[in-house]
């Protein structure tokens, strides 16, 4: 079986993204940048489930994870995975190829925050549906954090619980309330109903009993690492929150009134992106693969075995809509798009691992965690991970020494294998259906 690379229309219009792509397979490689030594589960999973055939996506994957509000990116990923051609210059101008019309196209999470874009992003997402493209929306961290915040701010009595969620999305989504601001209220009389600079202030900020309460409030819910984490970080986010909005020559009036904006968009439904939310899932299986943006615990792990995938997306929704945010925030549920497997995480132990192999999963696909040189593979808590995140963004990359946005996919078919395609690595790397096999066995 002969493995082929994506393959791109050369369109004029394609001609920087094919430029910023090798051009050249490669057996995955063995170095520690794109595979952990450790990712042999021979001595790690129980027997029994070694057994088990490893099953395929009925239909080929592209999975693209956290573009973080960067649309260039996103839309090169997807003509570098030959899903969508181009048809002139400028954004939410695709059209699906033939494999595009064949694929699924999952998206790990992370839309919003970091830049530079989070509207258009949210428009050429929007476009995949318009062309009757399969999208998956998975749910991301920082994604949730705009809806708890903005949850919070609609939800007048706080409680010391939900109090901090509006400053715990932090620096980073001060963009986004920039653009809000831009695109739809300056020039308008935005101000006539938002009040003044302090009490605005005292509705989006915790207030000095939060930090003497919050501790009791999450004993028995949040581990002690946890708490001490929560704490350390809204200490530092109420300091620099107010100083990220003047340097981005917003007042808090101006992030209040954009934030009420955003409400409209968002959780209102005739707003624009109220699609966003709606359309997000938890969790996504296909064959021995399952999709999410982070990671899993025990709880899930059982939960995942004993009622299945429909179940835990219903439950995400319903709890969503109906628990209390901090109830939500620091559930198994939340620790899935959360969880980097820390201390202050909700643990997976063994018998979490033992409920997922049990359950016919093999292999963990997620974002979450960045990597500069392409995709890897490693085993977790005894749980063999696909790591996607390719640090998609202009901005992440500014600041990691990378050149413009990332463009780059991981492709999963049965005909093919694995594919980690990525502008940062010098060869596409490939893994095989008969060497994925063995890596489990």
């Amino acid at each position: 079986m002969q493995t082929q690379l994506p393959k791109i229309s050369a369109r004029k219009e394609h001609a920087e993204i094919i430029s910023r792509l090798p051009t050249e397979w490669s057996a995955w490689p063995q170095d520690n940048t794109s595979y952990n030594a450790t990712a042999r589960l021979s001595t790690e999973a129980p027997k029994k489930f070694n057994k088990r055939k490893l099953k395929w996506p009925n239909r080929p994957v592209v999975f693209i994870s956290d573009p973080h509000a960067d649309a260039n990116a996103f839309e090169a990923s997807l003509i570098s995975a030959g899903v969508v051609i181009q048809k002139k210059p400028g954004l939410q101008h695709l059209k699906l190829t033939k494999e595009g019309r064949r694929a699924e196209i999952i998206i790990g999470g992370d839309c919003l925050d970091k830049g530079p874009s989070n509207l258009s992003l949210l428009r050429s997402i929007k476009h995949l549906y318009e062309l009757n493209a399969r999208v998956t929306l998975l749910a991301g961290n920082h994604d949730l954090r705009l809806l708890m915040g903005l949850l919070a701010l609609k939800r007048k009595k706080q409680n010391i619980g939900n109090q901090h969620f509006f400053v715990r999305m932090g620096k980073k989504v001060v963009p986004l309330f920039k653009e809000i601001f831009d695109q739809y209220l300056d020039g308008t009389k935005w101000d006539k109903k938002i009040p003044d600079e302090d009490t605005c202030r005292k509705a989006l900020f915790p207030d000095e009993k939060w930090f003497k309460e919050f501790p009791y409030h999450a004993a028995g819910i949040l581990t002690a690492e946890g708490i001490e984490r929560e704490v350390h970080k809204m200490h530092s986010k109420t300091k620099s929150f107010e100083k990220h909005c003047e340097a981005a020559g917003l007042t808090l009036r101006h992030v209040y009134a954009a934030s009420l904006q955003c409400e409209k968009l968002f959780l209102h439904k005739k707003g624009e992106f109220h699609w966003f939310f709606k359309k997000m899932k938890l969790v996504e299986r296909r064959g021995s693969f399952l999709f999410l943006h982070a990671g899993l615990d025990d709880a899930m792990g059982e939960l995942l075995l004993k009622n299945g995938i429909s179940y835990a997306n219903k439950a995400f929704h319903r709890n969503l809509k109906h628990m209390d945010l901090f109830g939500f925030y620091y559930s198994s549920i939340a620790n899935t798009f959360r969880t980097k497997y820390r201390d202050a995480d909700l643990p997976l132990t063994e018998r979490g691992v033992n409920a997922v192999h049990k359950s016919g999963i093999h292999f963990v696909v997620q974002g979450h965690v960045n990597r500069q040189h392409g995709q890897r593979i490693t085993v977790k808590k005894g749980l063999i991970h696909i790591e996607a995140d390719i640090t998609l963004d202009e901005h992440s990359r500014q600041q990691e020494g990378l050149d413009g946005f990332g463009i780059g996919a991981t492709l999963i078919s049965k005909k093919q294998g694995v594919i980690g395609l990525s502008c940062d690595y010098p060869t596409a790397k490939i893994m095989r259906p008969d060497e994925l096999k063995k890596i489990y066995e």
